[in-house]
């Protein structure tokens, strides 16, 4: 079962500052969030905040791209996770039928936000990523107890310019 979610915004990790795009779905019942690299999260950043620029990056060459081709993005799925990786895909649809292909999580959220594509998770993936937590043994029972209330405690106005 995949449950829809949106992009709630960019967070920096406060220990590592790594970037964190957090997904959460309509209900707010489940929050995931994916670690990932300084320009997955400016791109992702630079389409929430609707920050246009001269010249096309990668996600909006791809999106010219599709275009030009007559190719749509139908939605994404965050599919699995296995060895702290997740893994997606991009579902395209083109004259010829649909195609999935494989992506890292962050391009496929960065080319499904410019696209304004659907972004699903796989239900198993949200149950492996709490169990994931819950074994983290570089992780202290303070550390697990702060990031619950942190991502429990979300709100949009958290997210300060990269809220949507």
């Amino acid at each position: 079962m995949y449950i829809e979610m949106k992009v709630s915004g960019i967070i920096l990790d406060p220990v590592s500052n790594v970037p964190i795009v957090i997904l959460k779905d309509a209900d707010g019942k489940h929050t995931l969030p994916i670690w990932i690299g300084l320009l997955e999260a400016s791109a992702i950043a630079m389409e929430l905040e609707k920050i246009k620029i001269h010249r096309p990056l990668t996600h909006d060459l791809l999106k010219n791209i599709l275009e030009q081709l007559k190719v749509s993005v139908v939605k994404i799925e965050i599919t699995d996770l296995r060895d702290n990786t997740y893994y997606a895909l991009i579902h395209l649809q083109t004259q010829a039928g649909t195609l999935a292909i494989d992506s890292r999580p962050s391009d496929a959220i960065a080319v499904a936000l410019r696209v304004s594509a659907p972004v699903f998770v796989a239900q198993e993936v949200l149950d492996k990523s709490q169990k994931l937590d819950s074994k983290e043994s570089e992780f202290s029972q303070e550390n697990k107890d702060k990031w619950t209330e942190i991502l429990e405690g979300l709100d949009p106005e958290d997210f300060g310019k990269y809220k949507m």
